[in-house]
């Protein structure tokens, strides 16, 4: 039985283009160049981080946030960056009774955005920055399983990542739910781990509510 669903956030429920974007401008470095960098790192199974050090080695991301915001350019997202079905997606779960969760690797500054976005339609808000756990930690997981009011076998995890989401939530416990968008799922899609590990794999949020309806459907 899944009773809770908690969502990932960068491209899971906000598509990053635009924000990556800002950071290509930022480094000096033409969009383009700046995405094919970053699909060729994370296809190497690299850190996404080291995108940066490529274009400007020694690169510290916590300070050039910082910089940024000094600048009055701070890393922001808004209700345009939602992908397309995610209000939808958590309508339809908060009315089939579920509790709702986001939870992802974000800054103190994101954390108080989502907040202003979502306190009304999910349960839990949750950032790295919050619990001093960042994913794939196993803390972070406990973080969520200890927040979530219902056994960890009892929680879906939702996200875009085998190696930061589907992966450490399965080993933590928990059902997980791969969503085929963004470019970790784009590159991960058709290894082992993304075929076998995840409970669901769905092209879009919007597919949730019916394929968890149907697993906990005691007649299945």
């Amino acid at each position: 039985m899944i009773r809770a669903a908690v969502f990932d956030v960068g491209e899971c429920l906000v598509d990053e283009t635009r924000e990556y974007g800002t950071w290509a401008d930022w480094l000096g470095v033409p969009r383009h160049t700046f995405h094919a960098m970053f699909g060729a790192v994370i296809a190497q199974g690299r850190d996404y981080r080291e995108v940066f050090q490529e274009f400007r080695p020694g690169f510290d991301l916590y300070e050039e946030r910082e910089k940024r915001a000094a600048a009055g350019q701070p890393e922001s997202f808004g209700e345009g960056d939602l992908y397309a079905d995610v209000r939808s997606a958590l309508a339809a779960l908060r009315e089939n009774g579920l509790w709702l969760g986001i939870a992802g690797n974000q800054t103190v500054r994101a954390g108080r955005i989502l907040r202003e976005m979502f306190s009304h339609d999910v349960d839990l808000i949750g950032t790295s920055d919050d619990w001093g756990a960042s994913k794939p930690d196993p803390e972070f997981f406990k973080r969520v399983a200890d927040a979530v009011p219902f056994d960890v076998d009892e929680i879906l995890y939702v996200g875009d990542r085998c190696d930061n989401d589907i992966r450490p939530a399965r080993q933590a416990g928990m059902h997980t739910a791969l969503v085929h968008r963004g470019p970790w799922a784009t590159i991960q899609w058709n290894d082992r781990e993304a075929r076998e590990l995840p409970t669901f794999r769905v092209e879009g949020l919007i597919d949730l509510p019916d394929l968890i309806g149907q697993f906990n459907d005691p007649a299945r």
